[in-house]
Order: C-alpha cells, then structure tokens, then sequence
C-alpha cells in the first residue's frame, strides 16, 4: 500500500498512508504501526512525525486539505464574473473529479468527519481547514449575485456533498452521473438560489 513518491517528505508519506488507511479500513484501521507497514517505514517513524493519535489526525486532516484541493483545483475556475454558467461549469468539473478520481479521499473525508463529532478538538481543526473553501466558494457566489452568500454556500455545499457522499459511498455508487448531468444539477441549483 505505500504511497511513497520520490519527492514526498516523510510528514506526506505518513499523512498519505494516514488517509489510504483509512478509506481502506476506515478509522479502526489507522494506528501508527499500521502506518509504518503500509508506508514501509522502521517501526516508530509515524510517531517520530505524529506523536499522539490527536496528532496522527490532524496530519491526516491537514494533507486531505492539501490533496483535496488539488482535485477541486478552484484556482483553475472560470471567472465568476463570468456568469452563473461559468460558476456552474466550473463547480461541475470540480465535483466531477471528485467522484469519478477522488473516492478514496472522499471515503478518508467522511472517516475524519465523523471522528470529529467524537473529538472537539478535532472538530476545531476540522472545521478551520475548511473555512478556506467556504470563504472561496462565497466569494464566487458574492461575484455571481448572491445576496446572502452565507446561506448559499450552505446549499451549495450541501448538494455538492450529498452527491459526492452518494456516489464514493452510497447507494449511487455504481452510478456515478456524468459531467453534464453534474453542470445541469449545478445550473438548476444556481438558478434556483439566484433567480432566473
């Protein structure tokens, strides 16, 4: 299972086992020695880079953040100026990619999720690392017309997880929609949140 590339340091390589873990054993399944056989590290090397289980978590929430907005690469949307369809089209290829190349970070998405309604102190981290979306996706309804793009980044946030949750580990797993069916939904969401 090691996820080592040349260039990863060794923190990514321990966050990147971290996550692998646990979308193939879910939070169960993610201990420190787990990490060092499936990275194939000496025993003890995870607890050099993450001493506690607190620790181990927040590498693991950290790297997903990393990683996660690689695949929604929101610096690459269109110009939101640009109009609601440029929005939509965008958000359609972000949420796309997610469910037809990013399931494993999805499923890890939902483990650390859930671990944090557990443990408030992962909870608080949990939740900053994801204010920069919102802040982000806020921005881009504020630019297409929102007024009142708090609520709005709700709903948005809402359907786009309720789709990816549905496809990575739900009962439309087998059916992953296709990119327009993806642009439609957003666009429909949009006009419906916007007006016409």
């Amino acid at each position: 299972m090691s996820v080592r590339t040349p260039s990863a340091s060794r923190a990514d390589l321990v966050a990147d086992t971290a996550l692998a873990l646990l979308a193939e054993r879910g939070m169960r399944g993610l201990t420190h020695r787990a990490v060092d056989e499936a990275a194939g590290l000496p025993q003890g090397s995870t607890s050099n880079v993450a001493r506690t289980r607190q620790a181990l978590l927040e590498l693991a929430v950290r790297r997903h953040a990393e990683r996660e907005a690689r695949v929604l690469a929101l610096e690459e949307m269109p110009d939101p100026r640009g109009g609601r369809d440029a929005l939509a089209e965008g958000l359609a290829l972000a949420v796309h990619r997610s469910v037809t190349g990013g399931r494993e970070l999805l499923i890890a998405r939902y483990e650390l999720a859930l671990e944090a309604t557990r443990r408030p102190e992962l909870r608080a981290f949990y939740d900053a690392t994801g204010a920069v979306f919102k802040e982000q996706l806020a921005a881009m309804l504020t630019a297409v017309g929102s007024t009142d793009p708090a609520r709005h980044v709700l709903s948005l946030v809402a359907w786009a997880d309720g789709l990816m949750f549905s496809c990575a580990a739900g009962s439309f797993s087998a059916e992953v929609p296709s990119l327009e069916e993806v642009r439609k939904g957003l666009r429909e969401l949009l006009a419906g949140m916007l007006g016409t």
